[in-house]
């Protein structure tokens, strides 16, 4: 495979260059002197950004954007076989790698290289744990899955010996990693268009642990379900966080946990049973409070002070598209966030439930029809916990229809539940019945991975 020397900067395309972190990585290489090109279908916020860098992006894909001068290709993994440029590639025979492979070879020049992975929760851990590199002025690298404000965008290149990024096992891409520090968050099943079962998953979790070398660390979640079986044949040191239950034996823990009105945690901190200090959040929820103890251990084991550790937590207050409140519409809070796992549905709903006045009511996107399927009985039971939900047309994604399941569906078994539910084929029809049904003091939340974020905006716009 093409191996990147960063002291011999040459010519890399990429292909889908406006995706989230496909755009970091161009932004990346670009600032360190390579001479960056890449495509997409169309133009975007993203795609600007990277145009104001000097880095020429071209629209639509297309064979002849494969210019004589290009070193190496970066794709994708969106981006399939019959693509023309990535035909017109392998035609020339040029290099040609993914993305994750790209992010592996980067990993290697820090000294820490912090993979952050887990089936949920890693934009925001990520995120967590930036805000504590800092406020502790290790001058990071940063390459997050989402818009962190802080950072003013999904990007921050530093000068320090610390790269943190997060780490997706889909296709087991976080495999082609070279971490020297990891976090894995949780394990449930998902990508189920890939994977064969939770145990195919489990076990790409355990080859992702095992690429830490011996010198590094693995913090990871105790809860999760006989955690050892993930940890098995690790060399490094093992470092494990959780809150329940309270006699548990974890290396960290929150107890004597509270929620202020805004469902933002307070609790204390316990290393070893010994409590070391309180810690405060900006964002709900009790998952945050488990997602600011991974960033804590990890934090510590990179030699980091409490103070400044407390400091990043206070001063993380999340990021795009995670619980974002988009804004109010007479007297209805609307609040858009990204889950799309039945796991973080729930945990979402639960927060909410915790702060609405009124009710809580929930539009859903699925996100691809693959996982829809495959969870359709988690997905009802999550979506269960809102007041009222309201569900959109299934957005594909990379899948096409084939009739087998759709939201409507979903809706269906809600009814049965005794959930009061209903689906609409457009956001118009969405919105229409939106505005004729809420009332102050609701709380409505658009909840998936694909565009059901613009619903609220339009809403707000009116």
């Amino acid at each position: 495979m093409y191996q990147i020397d960063i002291n011999n900067p040459v010519h890399i395309h990429f292909i889908g260059i406006g995706g989230i972190s496909m755009s970091g990585l161009a932004a990346l290489l670009n600032s360190k002197g390579f001479t960056v090109s890449g495509s997409d279908r169309e133009e975007s916020e993203v795609t600007k950004a990277l145009v104001s860098e000097g880095i020429r992006v071209s629209y639509p894909q297309r064979a002849d954007n494969i210019t004589d001068d290009i070193d190496l290709v970066v794709y994708t993994a969106a981006i399939s076989p019959d693509n023309e440029e990535y035909a017109e590639c392998i035609r020339r025979g040029l290099p040609i790698m993914d993305r994750a492979a790209l992010l592996g070879q980067l990993c290697k020049f820090f000294n820490e290289a912090i993979g952050v992975a887990g089936t949920h929760g890693k934009t925001t851990t990520t995120s967590m744990l930036a805000m504590i590199l800092l406020a502790a002025n290790t001058d990071p690298t940063i390459s997050v899955g989402g818009i962190l404000p802080a950072i003013g965008g999904n990007l921050r290149i530093g000068n320090g010996s610390s790269f943190l990024f997060e780490a997706c096992e889909y296709t087991n891409s976080f495999l082609k990693f070279f971490p020297t520090h990891e976090i894995i968050l949780n394990i449930d099943a998902d990508h189920l268009d890939f994977f064969k079962d939770i145990d195919d998953i489990r076990h790409s979790f355990n080859l992702y642990a095992g690429l830490i070398p011996a010198y590094g660390q693995l913090v990871i979640n105790g809860e999760i379900p006989d955690m050892e079986s993930i940890t098995k044949g690790v060399a490094c040191n093992i470092i494990t966080y959780g809150i329940e239950p309270a006699d548990n034996n974890y290396d960290y823990t929150a107890r004597d946990i509270s929620f202020n009105d805004a469902g933002y945690a307070t609790y204390s901190l316990y290393y070893r049973g010994e409590k070391l200090t309180d810690i405060s959040l900006n964002v709900p929820g009790i998952h945050n409070v488990s997602n600011s103890l991974a960033a804590v251990a990890l934090s510590r084991s990179l030699g980091i002070e409490l103070e400044a550790i407390k400091s990043g937590i206070l001063s993380f207050t999340g990021t795009n598209r995670r619980f974002q409140k988009k804004g109010e519409l007479n007297g209805v809070t609307i609040i858009d966030d990204y889950a799309h796992h039945p796991t973080e549905i729930k945990a979402t709903l639960s927060t909410a439930g915790k702060i609405a006045k009124g009710k809580v009511i929930c539009v859903f996107q699925p996100h691809t029809f693959s996982r829809t399927l495959a969870l359709r009985e988690d997905f009802v039971e999550a979506l269960s916990h809102a007041d009222e939900v309201v569900m959109a047309a299934i957005y594909p994604a990379r899948e096409i229809d084939t009739g087998i399941i759709s939201s409507e569906d979903i809706k269906n078994d809600l009814l049965k539940k005794g959930v009061t539910a209903s689906y609409f084929t457009t956001f118009d029809e969405i919105e229409k019945f939106l505005l004729k049904n809420i009332k102050a003091g609701d709380l409505l939340i658009t909840m998936g991975a694909g565009d059901i974020v613009k619903l609220g905006e339009n809403m707000l716009k009116r």
